[in-house]
């Protein structure tokens, strides 16, 4: 999903001066203390940076019942119970480019014997034998399975046209009942039409003389008396000549039959044309699909306009089995299709109008009505007057969101269904992630201009509600799962809001998705980025903005991000690469489990360098930012990174050092104090960073502690002069930068440590405590 921040707020903060100028200037030290100072890294040429495009709002991890496209769905289609029969099992679904998909059968039922060779390796008048021998349907089901030669064997077009012309001359005497096997010569064709749709190269093409022999033999059944039987027998065979409409591409031609359905239908018909009903969706469905080819389902309409007023008979006719994933509902969730064509569009806005203002919007008939606007929003846009739909928007809100909860004066729970005790944990696991994310942070306070005082959550029952009302209400994307929409935080009244879903899938367990990830954009925003989120895209910043969310995420619930450890072992990306994901170039793994190492990495390894970031960010220096990321940071960390990433990947991913000191204050970059530290301090292959501070009497105890960077550095202690590898009282020589030396009653006055580079190291952070 996609939520947002959107317009630019005024820039008022100004970077503050670094200790850079004093560095070089050896002020207020003893003499003593004139070891050289080592030289500093050498700077990398900045490199320009391609701005992305900026969605309109910040992406959340989708749910796993998420669509792939931005029109609600049915109910049946979330896994809802729904009025289908069991016969909807009976045999392989149609395919089309239009989205069905064939069931694969190997085998017929048990207690039936059937024998499929004499079919595979018969034609003409044999093959029709051997279908019409068969002692069920049900044995049909293995040839949709056929591929390679044997389909092409099997399916190619003369076949085809034998088993239609005798289904056209069987069909003259169609009992109503699959008495002479018509039902074996149903799904011999409509397996062919799978087949070699899927398997072109193999089967060969299908022309004119096909086409000539199935119209024949559609003409022919659905002409038969009986093939208008409302018996669960003729259902059996109708339901699958139905759906050979669809399979064929004769839609338009059969329009007549879908009227004769819709027209008939009604609540008492059995299980199998209840079926043949359902299978009407498809022809319905696939005759608008003209991405796919025009199958003069739409001219059928437009010479007939009596198909769409039986069309809209059946739904209101029927509107009592309206329940969110019955036919009914389905089917006449279609009706939008005829607002979305231009030559439909004059019969269709009185129908659908009707629907929309006749049914509730919310409960059994909401699924109806809310795809029905979703057309009239989307096909014929600008036109809510005519449907009197343009305050609809409003009238949701208090319809669906029918708890309103006030946790504190900054936060606030819109929702459909939750219980007091489940409003309860939801605030408090807000609350105290406020407290979590400053920690990690430690910003001064919101950024000045900011006034997104308040955030807006609102959680939907489930998946399916969200895809079915949010897309109105918050004219968002509902492809995903979940939005946050920052909005312009410098306008007076604008209101940040999280819109969100309950993760039905882990019920009975209460959980409202992506919660605590999208809460962390909310204050991300707030306290870190300068202006709205499209400003914040300027540069690339998105492994920032997504993997600071997952990561304060998982660590706030104190949850191993198992999808994150197991891209580390990969070692797909380089840290300098991380840097350029942008939401365009990257996938969903890259952005989130990506973004989380990144992200953790740089916070435990590098913490001055996020200081740093942040401190751009905040002021809305994206340029700065962005050479901060790829010139002076650029691939320095590449190799320790990946180093980190095979020792995450065994489940040693490391923490974040302890709360850090204030930087020292002293312009000598060697003097330390107490309780502060010192960033960035580095020295080439050989070479030593000398350091002292001044110790007054009765301290217990000094600790000298040294994070982050690349390379290796081994810290050294030797009391009243300085230190070396030859002259020392204490040591710490880890492998890489992490060393820790405690000093149990030093002595008081200047004392002496220093960093031995083992390996020439860059971008460490040195720290000193005393008590």
């Amino acid at each position: 999903m996609r939520p947002s921040r959107i317009s630019k707020a005024t820039l008022r903060r100004v970077p503050a001066l670094g200790a850079a100028f004093f560095l070089a200037l050896g002020l207020f030290a003893p003499q003593s203390h004139a070891a050289p100072v080592g030289p500093a890294a050498p700077a990398k040429a900045a490199t320009g940076a391609t701005p992305a495009a900026a969605p309109k709002a910040i992406p959340v991890p989708k749910s796993p019942d998420a669509s792939t496209g931005d029109r609600p769905l049915a109910a049946e289609s979330t896994g809802r119970a729904s009025t289908a029969h069991p016969a909807t099992e009976a045999a392989p679904a149609a395919d089309s480019k239009g989205g069905k998909s064939a069931k694969q059968f190997s085998a017929a039922p048990a207690a039936v014997d059937c024998n499929l060779s004499g079919v595979l390796g018969a034609s003409g008048g044999a093959l029709v034998q051997q279908l019409t021998a068969l002692p069920d349907v049900t044995c049909t089901y293995p040839l949709f399975n056929l591929t390679g030669a044997d389909a092409g064997k099997v399916f190619r077009e003369a076949q085809m046209v034998t088993v239609a012309d005798a289904l056209r001359t069987a069909s003259a005497g169609y009992a109503g009942n699959n008495s002479a096997s018509i039902g074996q010569l149903v799904m011999f064709l409509r397996a062919g039409y799978y087949v070699q749709e899927n398997n072109a190269a193999s089967v060969g093409g299908y022309g004119a003389p096909l086409q000539t022999s199935i119209r024949g033999a559609l003409d022919a059944f659905f002409a038969a008396p009986h093939s208008q039987d409302v018996t669960e027998a003729n259902g059996a065979t109708l339901n699958e000549a139905v759906t050979l409409i669809d399979s064929s591409h004769e839609n338009g031609r059969y329009a007549g039959v879908v009227k004769r359905l819709l027209a008939g239908y009604n609540s008492t018909w059995p299980a199998s044309m209840d079926l043949a009903v359902q299978h009407v969706e498809w022809v319905i469905e696939s005759g608008f699909d003209l991405e796919h080819g025009d199958r003069g389902f739409v001219a059928a309409l437009q010479a007939d306009p009596s198909i769409a007023t039986a069309w809209a008979g059946f739904v209101t006719r029927n509107g009592a089995m309206l329940n969110g994933g019955d036919v009914v509902t389905r089917i006449g969730m279609q009706l939008g299709n005829l607002v979305a064509v231009d030559g439909l569009r004059a019969q269709g806005r009185p129908l659908v109008k009707d629907l929309i203002n006749r049914y509730p919007l919310v409960g059994a008939t909401g699924p109806l009505t809310m795809n029905l606007v979703w057309f009239t929003e989307k096909k014929d846009a600008g036109n809510c007057t005519v449907y009197g739909t343009c305050d609809l928007p409003k009238r949701l809100v208090p319809l669906v969101l029918t708890v309103d909860h006030t946790c504190n004066a900054n936060l606030r729970i819109r929702a459909q269904d939750m219980t007091a005790q489940q409003l309860a944990d939801t605030c408090t696991s807000l609350v105290n992630e406020d407290a979590a994310f400053h920690k990690v942070i430690k910003d001064n306070g919101p950024i000045p201009g900011d006034l997104n005082t308040s955030l807006e959550v609102v959680a939907f029952d489930d998946y399916y509600n969200y895809s079915l009302y949010a897309w109105l209400m918050y004219n968002i994307a509902v492809d995903n799962g979940g939005m946050y929409e920052e909005g312009n935080p410098a306008a007076a009244g604008n209101q940040a809001r999280f819109i969100a879903h309950e993760a039905d899938w882990l019920r009975p367990a209460f959980q409202i998705w992506n919660l605590n990830h999208e809460y962390t954009h909310y204050l991300d925003g707030r306290y870190n980025m300068a202006g709205d989120f499209e400003a914040g895209m300027t540069t690339p910043t998105i492994w920032w903005v997504e993997g600071i969310a997952e990561y304060i995420s998982y660590s706030y619930r104190g949850e191993r991000y198992a999808a994150a450890i197991t891209e580390a072992g990969k070692g797909t990306y380089k840290l300098s690469t991380l840097f350029d994901t942008t939401y365009d170039n990257a996938d969903s793994t890259r952005i989130y489990n990506w973004g989380y190492l990144a992200v953790r990495y740089m916070l435990q390894s590098h913490p001055q360098d996020v200081d740093a970031l942040l401190a751009r960010y905040r002021v809305g220096d994206w340029a700065g930012a962005r050479t901060l990321l790829t010139s002076t940071i650029g691939t320095r960390y590449d190799a320790d990174f990946a180093s980190w990433l095979t020792a995450c990947a065994a489940d040693n991913c490391g923490t974040l050092p302890a709360d850090q000191a204030p930087l020292c204050g002293a312009a000598d970059t060697r003097q330390f104090d107490k309780n502060c530290r010192r960033d960035n301090v580095a020295a080439a292959t050989g070479n030593y960073s000398y350091s002292f501070l001044y110790l007054p009497a009765g301290v217990k105890q000094l600790t000298v502690t040294t994070t982050g960077g690349s390379g290796n550095a081994d810290l050294y202690y030797n009391g009243g002069s300085w230190a070396t590898t030859g002259s020392y009282l204490a040591k710490s020589a880890n492998a890489g930068n992490g060393e820790t030396l405690t000093i149990t009653n030093p002595p008081s006055g200047w004392v002496y440590f220093s960093l031995y580079a083992q390996q020439g190291f860059n971008g460490a952070t040195v720290t000193t405590r005393y008590q």
